[in-house]
Order: C-alpha cells, then sequence, then structure tokens
C-alpha cells in the first residue's frame, strides 16, 4: 500500500492559535480599521462590522481550517481534492499571498527604518531645521496652517524616508538604506520560517503577545492626554445616517475579509499542521474574537492620538486621519513628538509594528512554502537537498520582487499593488471559495469531516450561514466592489492609464488561475463534456469510506487520466493523529 510521508504538526496546539492569532492580528488592525471607522461615520461603523464578523468571518474561518485540518494539505491541493473544476482557486490564493508578501514586507521596512531613526533625542521628525525640510514645513503646535504647508512627521516620511518622486512616471535612484532593511527584515522572516513549522511555533510566543503589552501601555497613557476624550467620542458615537449606505455594510465587509485573512490560504495552510482531532471550533472563535477585539483596541489607542493632535492644531479630528500608511508613519510619529520621554515610546511602537507585520509576513510566505513542499516536495527536496536551502530561495525570491518599492518611485507602486491586490483581487478568489467549499464540496459533507475529527457535527447556525448567508454577502460584496470601483491614486493624484493597466495585470495574476484551472481540469478529465463536468465537480477528498468505495468502483484504473487530483488506489493510510516535533 502507498504511503503518504508523515506530515508534521505543531508541537503544542497553542502555537497553532498563537500563530493564526498574529497572522490575523497585523497592521490593518492599526491603520486600515481605524480609517474606514473615521470614514463611515465613527461608531455606526462598528455595527455592520460585528455583523459581518459574525454572518461572514466567523463562518468562513471555521470552513476554511475545517478544510485545511482535514484534507493536511496546503491551499493547491486541498482545493483540488474539494472541487478539481475550481482547483485553480488554491494556486490562485498561493499566488495573492506570495504578490502581497512581497509588497508588505516594504512596510516592515519601513518600520525598521522609523524604529533605528528613534534612538535619538530629539527625534528627527520633531521639528522643522533639519536638511530635508522645505520652507512650507511647520510644526505639530502649528494653528490654522497653510493648505500648501506640511508637517515635519509627513515631510520626514515623504523626503527622508522615501525621497519621493513627482510621481509613479518619474523612477528615481535606489534607497540603499531601505534596501539593506529590507534584505534585514527578509533575514527576520527566513529566521522565523526556515524550520517550518517548528520554527514558526517558538517565536508566535513573544510576537503574538508582546504588541498588546504595548498598545495597553499607549493607552493608558493617551487617554490622559488632553482632547483624547475628543477622540474617543469621535470614535464610539455613532452617526447613524451612515448606516443607510451600502459602501459602509462593503466597507465592513472589506475589512474583515482583509484582516481575518480569508482567501489567502495562509490559515488553511498553517491549520494543515494540526493534529487531526484538533477543536477547530475553539481555534476558529479565538482568532476572530481576538482579532476584532485588537481592531477596537487599536481603535481607543489611535483616536485619542488623534484627539490629542486635534487639540494641538486647533482642527477637528476629521482633518487629521489619512488613508494608507500614513496614519502609522505620519500622524501617530507626530504625536510621539509632544510626549514625554518620545524616543521611548517611538522605539516601543514601531518595535510593535515589527511583531505586527512578522507575523502576517511569515505566514503569507508559508503558504508558498508549503505549497510548493506538498505538489513538489520529493523533486525540490532532490535539487535542494535540504528544505531550509528551498525556504531560502522562495525569500530570496521575494527580497528581489520588492527592490522595486525601495526606489524613490517605491510608494507608489506600494499603493498601485495594495489597490488592485487587497481589494479586487480577494473579492474574486474568496466568491469562488466559497462557491467549491459550500455548494459544489457541499455543507454535508464538509459537516460530516468535521464530525470524523472531532466527534461534532457542525451546528444550524453554521450550516445555515454556510448554505445561504455567506455565499450571498460575499455576492454582494463582489458585485458592489466592482460598481463602486475607483482607479488607483495617491494622495489625490489618480494614477495614469498605463499604470492602470499594470494593475490590472497585477489583478489577473493570482485570478487568472482560476479558469486556467478549470480548462486543465476538463482538457484531462475523460468522456463527453457533460461527463468531464459531472467528474470535475465531484470531490475526491471524501471521507475514508467514500473513497473506498471510489476504489472500489473502478477508480484508478477506470479513470486513470484524473489520479493528479484523486486520492491513490489502494488508498493511502492516513497520517497520524500526531507528529510532533
Amino acid at each position: 500500500m502507498d504511503q503518504q510521508p508523515s506530515r508534521p504538526s505543531w508541537s503544542r496546539q497553542i502555537e497553532f492559535t498563537l500563530a493564526g492569532i498574529g497572522y490575523a492580528v497585523g497592521l490593518g488592525n492599526v491603520w486600515r480599521f481605524p480609517f474606514l471607522c473615521y470614514r463611515s461615520g465613527g461608531g455606526a461603523f462598528l455595527v455592520p462590522y460585528l455583523f459581518m464578523l459574525v454572518a461572514l468571518g466567523i463562518p468562513l474561518l471555521y470552513m476554511e481550517l475545517i478544510v485545511g485540518q482535514y484534507m493536511r494539505r496546503g491551499p493547491v491541493q486541498a482545493l483540488a481534492n474539494v472541487c478539481p473544476l475550481l482547483k485553480g482557486v488554491g494556486v490562485a490564493s498561493v499566488a495573492i499571498s506570495f504578490i502581497m508578501c512581497t509588497y508588505y514586507n516594504i512596510i516592515i521596512t519601513w518600520g525598521l527604518y522609523y524604529l533605528f531613526s528613534s534612538f535619538q533625542s530629539p527625534l528627527p521628525w520633531q521639528g522643522c531645521n533639519n536638511t530635508w525640510n522645505t520652507p512650507n514645513c511647520t510644526s505639530y503646535t502649528t494653528n490654522g496652517s497653510s493648505q500648501h504647508s506640511s508637517t515635519a512627521s509627513q515631510q520626514f516620511f515623504n523626503l527622508k524616508m522615501l525621497e519621493r518622486t513627482g510621481g509613479i512616471e518619474e523612477t528615481g535612484r535606489m534607497r540603499w538604506e531601505l534596501l539593506l532593511l529590507l534584505l534585514l527584515a527578509w533575514t527576520l522572516i527566513y529566521l522565523c520560517i526556515f524550520k517550518g513549522v517548528k520554527s514558526t511555533g517558538k517565536v508566535v510566543y513573544f510576537t503574538a503577545l508582546f504588541p498588546y503589552v504595548i498598545l495597553f501601555t499607549l493607552l493608558v497613557n493617551n487617554v490622559q492626554l488632553p482632547g483624547a476624550l475628543q477622540g474617543i467620542t469621535f470614535f464610539i458615537v455613532p452617526d447613524w445616517e451612515k448606516l443607510l449606505s451600502v459602501e459602509v455594510w462593503v466597507n465592513a465587509a472589506a475589512q474583515i475579509f482583509n484582516s481575518i485573512g480569508i482567501g489567502f490560504g495562509s490559515l488553511l495552510a498553517m491549520s494543515s499542521y494540526n493534529s487531526f482531532n484538533n477543536n477547530v471550533l475553539k481555534d476558529t472563535l479565538v482568532i476572530s474574537t481576538i482579532n476584532s477585539f485588537t481592531s477596537i483596541l487599536s481603535g481607543f489607542v489611535i483616536f485619542s492620538a488623534l484627539g490629542y493632535m486635534s487639540h494641538l492644531q486647533g482642527i477637528p479630528v476629521s482633518d487629521l486621519a489619512v488613508d494608507g500608511p500614513g496614519l502609522v508613519f505620519v500622524v501617530y510619529p507626530q504625536a510621539f513628538s509632544t510626549m514625554p520621554v518620545a524616543p521611548l515610546w517611538a522605539v516601543l511602537f514601531f518595535f510593535m509594528l515589527l511583531c505586527l507585520g512578522l507575523d502576517s509576513e511569515f505566514a503569507m510566505a508559508e503558504v508558498m512554502v508549503t505549497s510548493l513542499m506538498d505538489g513538489f516536495g520529493h523533486h525540490l527536496l532532490s535539487f535542494f537537498k535540504q528544505k531550509e536551502l528551498f525556504v531560502l530561495a522562495v525569500c530570496g525570491t521575494a527580497f528581489v520582487l520588492g527592490i522595486p518599492y525601495v526606489m524613490q518611485v517605491g510608494i507608489y507602486i506600494f499603493q498601485l499593488m495594495d489597490h488592485y491586490t487587497a481589494i479586487i483581487s480577494i473579492m474574486f478568489l474568496a466568491f469562488f471559495e466559497v462557491i467549491a467549499v459550500c455548494w459544489i464540496y457541499g455543507v454535508k459533507r464538509l459537516s460530516s469531516n468535521l464530525e470524523e475529527m472531532t466527534g461534532k457535527t457542525a451546528n444550524i447556525f453554521f450550516r445555515v450561514c454556510w448554505m445561504v448567508v455567506s455565499p450571498l454577502l460575499v455576492t454582494v460584496i463582489l458585485v458592489f466592489a466592482i460598481i463602486q470601483f475607483k482607479p488607483a491614486r495617491y494622495e489625490g493624484q489618480v494614477f495614469p492609464h498605463w499604470a492602470q493597466g499594470i494593475g490590472w495585470v497585477i489583478a489577473m495574476a493570482s485570478v487568472i488561475w482560476i479558469p486556467l484551472g478549470a480548462v486543465h481540469t476538463l482538457w484531462v478529465l475523460p468522456g463527453s463534456l457533460t461527463q468531464k463536468l459531472k467528474l470535475s465537480v465531484t470531490p475526491f477528498a471524501l471521507n475514508d469510506k467514500q473513497k473506498m468505495l471510489y476504489c472500489e468502483r473502478g477508480g484508478k484504473d477506470k479513470y486513470p487520466s484524473i489520479t493528479a487530483i484523486s486520492s491513490t488506489c489502494p488508498l493511502p493510510e492516513r497520517p497520524p493523529t500526531e507528529t510532533n516535533l
């Protein structure tokens, strides 16, 4: 009988939980959630956000963890078994995770730059007497500044660190300091994942827990600042009229997707290293609840600081909040400048950002490693000899692809990538993943898999969400994401048509695998078109009894051309429940 190689497992189950928390809790909790809350009417945003968490986030996270833990494979092979016709969804999720990890790491690079810059007093963004400052630089205490002026913090970000060009048309030169920091960032990522879950599981004890120490410390400090109450009031007092806007609900759903990481394949890949009988519902509730708690906690931290800045500058809180990385790298550093022992707060904050970024980054990189090892492990190890060298090759490739972001034009490329990857691509992936698992594979099979692992089937709430609520909400989100789509821009500057075209190519670089996978499946299946279609939506990742019936009725011998996407016959033994490293 053929044997599958034993699959490693987390040394302790708590390591997966912490890794899941670390991946879900990231930089988006610190800036994207507060900004969406600000733009959507303050406290009113919390209503659709919590609704989407319950109706969409928790059920789909539960679904992904069940699939990953049951299949014990990464997203490519797991989704190929679930629905051969949509096996490209797994490839697409790996592609989008790898694309995102190449530009997500630039945020860690910027964080490292700010971290090292914080070990001096006064802080370099504290005044306007530096060589990079222009005559229109203003200090944080300036009231009623001209609309053409910019703060010292903005100028440090744009003119010192980025040395930004005038637009995406101007490539500019290499920022060698940032290049070295990007290399350092990828070195840290490599050290986190080169031993697989054995090394990752140890790192997450610190990286997943330390940010909460800093967030609570900052909150205690911030609420004592003058004007903090004004910012907190803006955060929690709802503007109920905003709830009538469809955009607010779409923003809430989009935040759930991007924050928890549904559709990226990372949590699915990490759950494939779980013990077979692990209580996956407990992990689902812990990860999703702590993720949302962190977003709300970050909201209090950020808006208390924004209220303080509003008090100093004499302008409304709404005029301080900015989109993208500006909230982290402009507004908050500006607030540090006025705090007692400013360098200490800056060091702690940017070290926290490093921890938040590392957790999410090595999870996205791990998806590529896991998927390639699942599909081509024997060939890769025969070439690289050791898995550590293969992981080094993956990290090295991502580092090379990240070089354009550390040129002077880098901020524009970053904004272009984030706009088309984090919004357009992920919506398409989530839609087809839900269709593949919830409708084609089926809620009945999914519940049966869960019962085989834990002895308990999914309750009526999750079955209704998987069958009706989640697919409906995902479809509505996708439709409105397309209807309300706006071209990429940065600080009001709309990118030219050729750049938008590149953006669509970037978006299609992941989505294109879905139709390609469908075409390939139909091409290799035997029989007429009707027979091909029937086989293409027949799952090959059923329980052992169903697999045995498949083999007894012909299986491999009857359908030799589909062995690449089906279980082998005779059946391999299920890997051991626990394989602790």
